[in-house]
């Protein structure tokens, strides 16, 4: 017998790409139990379905940088609080980020692909669950968007929960009308604008030479960010070009705004109104 649950969570999370370099992903969740009916004639309680899968994905997943520790490109170096991680992209690039150990899910594979990521959640869900489920099935899809939209990562050091993490991003749609009136063009200039990009706080960016930890050599120019936050020191080194620098946090309420002000300036008296989404089904709405 089985057991389904469609949606049953959201994992907004990065992973490592060597030629996208960060990339923002957000995957929606159904899965499917197999097993024998206990003494509640179940394989096990909704409640307990959505409270301790959930818990368990979120743990091992959800607002982390997703490594795939096996590729040749990429480095991991743990001490007693913090891991760092290198990822070379290119002889010209690289990505260092230097955290403490829960912003990571370090995978054994060279590329991380949907159906790894998804396998190694069956895996890790199976063993925490009672003897009479014998089988779990998960399965990861993306949004269904027809419209242009965005990959981005961020970091949010004032957050108190696991966004304060420097590197876990979102797939993201975007909606804005100017005049009450949807604007394709808008809306394909701030996806094309922000593909695969690292969003950083002009407040956090600080030199090369004050990162804690040896950096790389690439050729091509760096951006550089840290910040203390309740779960620690993160600092991050990576191409200038796959980032952008905005002069305010990058909360989704945040990012409407910057975008909201951007097309205004453009715009004149029309009225310009930004839906901005961060990941599947939340956002914020500026109108200016």
């Amino acid at each position: 017998m089985k057991l389904f649950v469609r949606d049953l969570t959201v994992i907004d999370s990065t992973y490592l790409d060597a030629s996208r370099g960060f990339v923002g992903e957000s995957y929606q969740v159904d899965v499917v139990l197999d097993g024998q009916l206990n003494e509640q004639s179940m394989i096990l309680d909704f409640a307990l379905v959505k409270k301790q899968i959930k818990a368990i994905i979120d743990a091992e997943v959800d607002h982390k940088l997703l490594v795939p520790s096996l590729s040749q490109a990429c480095s991991v170096i743990p001490d007693d609080e913090r891991t760092q991680v290198n990822y070379r992209l290119s002889k010209d690039e690289v990505i260092q980020v230097k955290a403490p150990h829960e912003a990571y899910c370090l995978l054994q594979c060279e590329v991380l692909t949907e159906a790894f990521l998804a396998d190694y959640l069956e895996q890790v869900i199976l063993d925490k669950l009672p003897e009479n489920v014998t089988g779990l099935s998960i399965s990861l899809r993306s949004e269904e968007i027809d419209t242009p939209f965005y990959h981005y990562t961020h970091g949010l050091k004032k957050h108190n929960g696991n966004c304060q993490r420097i590197a876990h991003g979102h797939r993201s749609k975007i909606d804005i009308f100017i005049n009450d009136q949807y604007s394709s063009k808008w809306v394909e200039q701030w996806a094309a604008r922000w593909t695969d990009i690292y969003l950083a706080s002009d407040s956090d960016v600080i030199k090369r030479s004050d990162l804690s930890f040896i950096t790389e050599k690439p050729t091509a120019e760096v951006h550089c960010s840290a910040y203390h936050a309740p779960q620690g020191y993160f600092e991050l080194l990576m191409p200038a070009s796959r980032c952008e620098v905005l002069n305010n946090d990058t909360t989704v309420e945040e990012l409407a705004r910057f975008i909201c002000e951007t097309i205004k300036d453009k715009e004149g008296e029309n009225k310009v109104t930004v839906f901005a989404y961060e990941g599947i089904g939340k956002g914020a709405i500026v109108e200016l």
